[in-house]
């Protein structure tokens, strides 16, 4: 498994070495070593792959994830057959309950979660619309996560959904974050309770893990996972031609800048000696008195039938591994000064959620990288036309 490298005759042993076993790193190395017949070395600081997608049987049998749940979502048809090469799937629409004031309402609201929270009796879209709107209050100028929510829903509603739970998952108030934030979490007038809304949602029928070896089973890819690409990042011109890197960028270049912020989570793992714990896939807890964010149980996710549970306890933390990119404008800033770098730096490809300092759900990374792929093979066709060009004319 952790052979030295070496290739007969000089020549490097992988055309490319790809750093990072996760969605972009996985897709990338897949299409490169099947479209173009290239030899790929996948390397991995953890010791298995899937990234933090990476799922797997605990020891009462019971499949969960590792890193915290991991909902496929997407209205990309083109991410759902390429995937789709690589397994089956089991729909899946999740739902999310908040714990609020002793009830679990819907989370994103939606007039069910007003009716319940406030003893209301709204029947229609329009009078949830109207409720919405006497709540509102104006801001003139939208400039962080807490403007967005007072402005669409009120005071009120903002601190019982969004105040504490933002407080806990970021370590910042809302009014300090970029209103990207709580953007993404829509308010609805009507009563579907489905937290995301995308016209494909399901989960891989064997699991995420299950479809990662899939992906990477291609007999030109090698995986060698609890391998640092630190041991040998002063080397790897000697192994490969070519360099994908899906790890955090400022960690490539040393933190010459400084270190880009991120928000990690700790994860409590529990078995728990019951049949159902909760009657939805994942509850928030937006307490600021709570510790945890939420709490997720996984036989939902899965469709898994067994006479035990397995839920996961979410705890922020500002140490660990690097989950969520701070959106906030100085580190966007700082990201860009590392981008600059990123991009006059030869023979190495920059891709993915910490290569590129942006949030992205699975989907989008999947995108991305299929994307990716599609510029690299661009270029490969328009060097080799010029190649051709330059032979021609000796």
């Amino acid at each position: 498994m952790n052979a030295p490298f070496a290739a007969p005759n000089d020549r490097k042993p992988y055309d490319y070495l790809v750093v990072g076993a996760g969605f972009a790193g996985s897709v990338i190395a897949e299409r490169l070593a099947s479209q173009h017949g290239a030899r790929v070395l996948v390397i991995d600081r953890r010791n298995h792959i899937g990234g933090n997608a990476y799922d797997e049987p605990n020891e009462a049998g019971i499949l969960y994830h590792k890193y915290g749940p991991h909902i496929f979502h997407t209205n990309s048809d083109a991410v759902v057959d390429y995937l789709s090469q690589f397994t089956e799937w089991r729909p899946y629409e999740h739902r999310v309950r908040a714990s609020v004031r002793d009830k679990l309402v819907p989370i994103p609201i939606n007039r069910t979660t007003l009716n319940e929270l406030f003893g209301l009796d709204l029947k229609t879209d329009e009078e949830a619309a109207e409720y919405l709107a006497s709540r509102a209050e104006p801001v003139d100028e939208i400039k962080n996560s807490e403007d967005v929510v007072i402005n669409a829903v009120g005071r009120e509603l903002y601190e019982l959904f969004f105040q504490g739970y933002t407080r806990k998952q970021w370590g910042i108030d809302p009014s300090e974050l970029d209103k990207s934030v709580t953007a993404r979490i829509p308010t609805r007038t009507n009563t579907d309770d489905r937290y995301f809304t995308d016209k494909f949602q399901a989960m891989p029928s064997g699991g995420y893990t299950a479809m990662f070896k899939r992906i990477l089973g291609h007999p030109l890819i090698e995986v060698r996972t609890g391998v640092d690409f630190s041991d040998f990042r002063d080397r790897w011109k000697q192994i490969a031609d070519h360099l994908v890197f899906t790890g955090p960028i400022d960690e490539y270049f040393d933190h010459r800048f400084g270190k880009l912020p991120y928000r990690s989570l700790k994860f409590d793992h529990q078995t728990l000696e019951q049949e159902r714990f909760q009657e939805t896939g994942t509850v928030n807890y937006p307490s600021p008195d709570i510790p945890y964010t939420r709490i997720s149980e996984y036989k939902h996710l899965t469709g898994q039938e067994h006479p035990r549970t397995t839920i996961t306890y979410e705890y922020p933390s500002a140490e660990g591994d690097p989950y969520y990119p701070i959106p906030r404008p100085e580190n966007q800033e700082l990201f860009k000064r590392y981008e600059e770098l990123a991009d006059s730096t030869e023979d190495v490809t920059f891709v993915g959620r910490l290569a590129t300092y942006r949030y992205y759900n699975m989907d989008q990374i999947v995108g991305q990288a299929l994307a990716t792929f599609r510029r690299m093979d661009e270029k490969r066709g328009t060097r080799g036309s010029s190649e051709q060009a330059a032979l021609a004319a000796e």
